[in-house]
């Protein structure tokens, strides 16, 4: 009986132990958890526009750029259509697609307000690799180019919010109303943008600009300057002639709603036509654009 009641009473301690040691592991968990969030809330208040590393990278899809080795005998063009989600995106999508044509579409975040263009904008970012969501700022200015750029901050923090809102799989941006570079720290920009693009090649973004770009009237009807004939002229001169931000890579601008409406939509279906009938044409999205970060 003696021995019975050590027996128990040993176990008994042992049981006290065992409690107390995950009473003080628990309290561990539960503390170092509390550490944790506050350190996360410090570094949520202390993101700046200086160090926006997590920003993009909390915005971005799992997506991984797949390496492409260019054929020297090859030109490369990235066709890209600007402004939308917004009337005519999905008939530049449909038409591409129908050509197997590779592009680009730039896409401002407050255009996505919508069910409609809320689909289009995932239908595009799903479509990876064959279509690429970029970056085309949020407000796109509001229409006031010089009032944006010259306060690059808020510039700036304005495509960050597009990043998340669109959750835009890669740091590739186009600023609006205006044609610039930033690849890898060379940033090619006028004064009036350069602040600005030095803030996003800080925070690891490259900027994209173009080097032809079919025009349109800026009126109600929003129909396309050039004719497919001129267009496929001004393609084969760039390259003839090397008017281009990098040699043998055209980047060509356009716009969405430029080809809502027939017979436009055609101009932009015979254009890719025509361009696609020469055999040293190569089309590809901009993530493979040589020198991005």
């Amino acid at each position: 009986m003696m021995l019975l009641k050590k027996i128990i009473l040993c176990n008994s301690w042992m049981i006290v132990l065992l409690l107390l040691a995950c009473s003080n592991e628990h309290s561990s968990a539960i503390k170092s958890a509390q550490k944790s969030a506050s350190d996360q809330t410090d570094s949520a208040k202390s993101t700046t526009i200086k160090d926006t590393t997590s920003i993009t990278k909390d915005a971005n899809v799992a997506l991984v750029i797949k390496p492409i080795v260019y054929d020297t005998t090859k030109k490369y063009i990235y066709l890209t259509f600007d402004d939308g989600p917004q009337n005519g995106t999905d008939i530049c999508l449909n038409i591409c697609k129908e050509l197997g044509t590779k592009a680009t579409f730039f896409m401002v975040g407050e255009h996505a307000c919508s069910p409609k263009t809320n689909h289009l904008v995932d239908t595009i970012r799903g479509a990876y690799p064959f279509f690429l969501l970029a970056n085309h700022s949020f407000t796109h200015a509001n229409g006031q180019y010089h009032k944006f750029y010259n306060h690059p901050n808020t510039a700036a923090e304005d495509f960050f919010e597009t990043q998340q809102k669109l959750r835009v799989p890669f740091p590739i941006i186009r600023l609006p109303g205006n044609s610039a570079w930033v690849c890898k720290g060379d940033i090619k920009a006028s004064g009036l943008v350069k602040p600005v693009c030095r803030l996003l090649d800080n925070a690891g973004y490259n900027v994209i600009g173009w080097d032809a770009e079919w025009e349109f009237t800026h009126d109600k009807h929003c129909f396309p300057r050039q004719s497919v004939t001129k267009m496929v002229a001004t393609v084969a001169k760039c390259f003839e002639k090397m008017e281009m931000h990098t040699k043998n890579h055209l980047v060509i601008l356009s716009h969405d709603r430029m080809f809502q409406h027939q017979p436009y939509s055609d101009s932009l279906y015979n254009f890719i036509k025509a361009l696609k009938q020469n055999p040293n044409y190569v089309f590809e999205t901009v993530d493979h654009y040589p020198g991005l970060k």
